[in-house]
């Protein structure tokens, strides 16, 4: 059902009415007032969306007119609005960028003996190089298989204990030991440190000349054609003042078949792979040696964060954050006829909710304590970029940044008896979400694929690298009027027809943005309690982020 006028007049009554009976003196019960949840409604949305989502705005990639046209935009907007810039008097955070388009030789895997295969790039194996430098190469560098190439003190993990890997090439398993153990990390619900950005990030911290990561379908939850067309292209990285030198000299990817291949080679049983998942693996020797030359084509350019800021009234040096990032994949490969990546729900939706956040946020009767930053975040779809940018060069201090909440991909097939918290089990911020939900008469329920990870592939990510608190949802499957196969079936459609290609258009008379205007009014009061708060929600026990917060809060 798309909403009218009269509806919309019905929710409002039904939003004052609410309001009207709950506290407004604090904790779980404070609510905002009706002026701010009006505020949240359809027709703002679909305003936004419908610019955002646009062919003039050809795709929102960076480095393009898109850009331009889209920072510009939210800049605009925010100023309507009535926010301050979020970097001194600008509304800009720019974000050096650096494109590189990798082309490794044939990976030379020989033994002690002479011996010696050559593996084909692409169909074998794929791999890059971060170093801004046009040739690198690496030359017998010995090979050690280091099991997952964790190091998680709290699980009392340690694959590099007692290893120097210095000018050597760690071969690595994709995912975690609760993978295929659930009494071991989070069993089934995958940890950061089964990402295969932590395997690249912690071989470097360890001095590692290369990191190659053994591909598993099911691990890895997509195939070895996902791997194979994500690596055959160009890949945009953050500027390093370094160069990216501090990382490894070469990344990459090796399949299943490969690795028990040289596992065969080096006269080890493949059974090492089921032995890394036992508490206590020693890492080995493989008695090989890697050599391979990457040659790079390089361009840098800079793209741009926009950020805005509501100052609190009591606590304005403490902040509250909501996030969404703008870009998409810009103009590419026609589809029926269509070149133009709009990106509607992915990420128009977001992005349109950080605006309408605001809006909401300022026409508060009761302004928040603490102050609300709105930042529309740059690169998400080239690897987390802006968010990582900022994490790494924030504008407020971290240990002053009490909460993230991203919006990411918002739904728009209706309103659902559920709302799900990605990752479940991290934060508190999830007994916030549990707390709002019910005033909503509604329940927060767990993503169903959490092997996938997919805590670790949106913006909030990156926050919470940092120790920030990050609470990330996705649009829930039971749909009030339908059921639970019918929101997923929903989600399955766009997913396999819409996402990442051309036909992901706004197409208002399609949507039905009563269950999106839900939950960005229970997200809208997640924010609102915690700004008028004084305490700091934090990390639950297990979760891997608690102790660098804790850290940062000394």
């Amino acid at each position: 059902m798309i909403l009218n006028k009269k509806h919309l007049l019905m929710l409002a009554i039904g939003a004052v009415g609410f309001a009207s009976c709950q506290s407004e003196q604090g904790g779980a019960n404070l609510t905002p007032d009706s002026v701010a949840l009006k505020a949240v409604n359809d027709t703002a949305l679909a305003k936004h969306i419908g610019v955002l989502a646009s062919d003039d705005f050809e795709g929102r990639k960076p480095f393009t007119t898109g850009e331009t046209k889209t920072i510009n935009y939210l800049k605009t907007e925010f100023e309507k609005i009535g926010l301050k810039p979020g970097n001194g008097d600008s509304y800009f955070q720019e974000v050096p960028m650096v494109d590189i388009k990798s082309t490794p030789s044939d990976l030379s895997i020989k033994t002690a003996d002479g011996k010696a295969v050559s593996l084909k790039y692409l169909d074998d194996f794929v791999g890059a190089s971060r170093h801004v430098t046009e040739a690198v190469k690496v030359e017998n560098s010995e090979m050690v298989f280091a099991g997952y190439g964790i190091v998680a003190p709290e699980y009392k993990w340690n694959d590099y204990e007692g290893l120097d890997v210095k000018g050597k090439t760690v071969v690595v398993m994709v995912n975690d030991p609760g993978f295929s153990d659930s009494t071991l990390f989070k069993g089934k619900t995958m940890t950061y440190y089964g990402r295969w950005t932590y395997k690249f990030e912690e071989a470097a911290r360890q001095g590692a000349t290369g990191v190659i990561i053994i591909h598993e379908d099911k691990a890895a939850s997509y195939p070895w054609a996902v791997v194979r067309s994500g690596w055959s292209k160009s890949k945009l990285y953050l500027e390093a003042a370094d160069a990216n030198k501090s990382r490894a000299i070469m990344e990459g990817w090796i399949t299943q078949n490969v690795a028990q291949s040289l596992f065969k080679m080096a006269g080890k049983s493949a059974d090492l792979m089921k032995q890394a998942g036992k508490p206590g693996f020693k890492p080995v020797a493989l008695g090989l040696s890697v050599s391979t030359t990457i040659n790079n084509v390089i361009k840098k350019s800079t793209s741009n964060n926009v950020v805005a800021v509501l100052p609190g009234t009591k606590r304005a040096d403490e902040y509250v954050i909501y996030s969404g990032h703008w870009d998409h994949l810009g103009k590419g490969e026609a589809i029926n006829g269509d070149s133009i990546y709009n990106g509607a729900v992915d990420n128009a939706t977001g992005t349109a909710a950080l605006l309408v956040l605001a809006d909401a946020f300022k026409k508060a009767k009761v302004q928040p304590e603490r102050s609300i930053m709105f930042i529309a975040l740059t690169g998400e779809e080239q690897g987390l970029l802006g968010s990582e940018y900022y994490g790494a060069h924030p504008l407020v201090p971290v240990n002053k940044t009490v909460a993230v909440i991203n919006m990411d991909a918002m739904q728009a097939f209706g309103k659902t008896k559920d709302i799900i918290a990605v990752g479940f089990g991290q934060s508190e911020l999830e007994d916030y979400l549990t707390d709002a939900a019910k005033k909503q008469g509604r329940i927060v329920t767990k993503d169903t694929n959490p092997s996938a990870g997919f805590y670790f592939r949106s913006d909030h990510f990156n926050f919470a690298k940092v120790g920030i608190p990050a609470l990330y949802t996705e649009t829930g499957d039971d749909h009030v009027e339908k059921g639970v196969a019918y929101g997923k079936a929903q989600k399955e459609d766009y997913t396999k027809n819409r996402y990442h290609a051309p036909a992901d258009n706004f197409e208002p008379a399609k949507w039905d943005f009563s269950g999106m205007v839900e939950d960005l009014r229970l997200l809208f009061d997640v924010g609102y309690r915690i700004s008028n708060e004084t305490t700091f929600p934090g990390w639950k026990n297990g979760s891997e982020f608690k102790a660098i917060r804790e850290k940062s809060m000394k």
